[in-house]
């Protein structure tokens, strides 16, 4: 799950109240179907800072809720308000995850692309956009090792 640290970082979620926070603000539709079809509870992501000096794997969070309406999407007040979206038919999902831990070193882009066992993640391939992307239990062990 990616997040530019500039606006939300593996720190930030530390820092949260019970070290959980929604991931919330997603507007893509194939994230949303993840989101809302596929992350259930106890599942567990990568925390990936996007858009930085050291694009990377900065720590693990866990999902405590699996994928419900994204509140952000009915507030005429928020950003990602989304003037489309009606309470009794969402458009947006969200979960919620708590801090499991911060790596002592962001596992950067570069390093990461160096290594055959994740050629075909998809957080490492040309032009993905996307801020949620699946990890498969060989890709997630080889990151582990590192």
């Amino acid at each position: 799950m990616k997040s530019e640290p500039s606006v939300f970082s593996i720190d930030d979620l530390a820092g949260t109240p019970r070290r959980t926070t929604a991931w919330d603000g997603v507007r893509n539709f194939q994230v949303r179907n993840w989101l809302r079809d596929t992350i259930r509870a106890g599942d567990e992501a990568f925390f990936y800072h996007s858009s930085c000096e050291t694009p990377g794997i900065a720590g693990v969070m866990k999902v405590v809720k699996a994928g419900y309406p994204d509140p952000t999407q009915f507030d005429p007040n928020d950003h990602h308000h989304d003037p489309r979206s009606r309470p009794d038919n969402p458009l947006w999902y969200c979960v919620d995850v708590r801090f499991v831990c911060k790596f002592q070193r962001v596992i950067g882009l570069d390093e990461l692309r160096e290594h055959r066992a994740l050629a075909g993640m998809r957080v490492l391939q040309r032009g993905n956009r996307l801020s949620v992307t699946p990890v498969t239990r060989a890709e997630w062990l080889c990151i582990a090792r590192l």
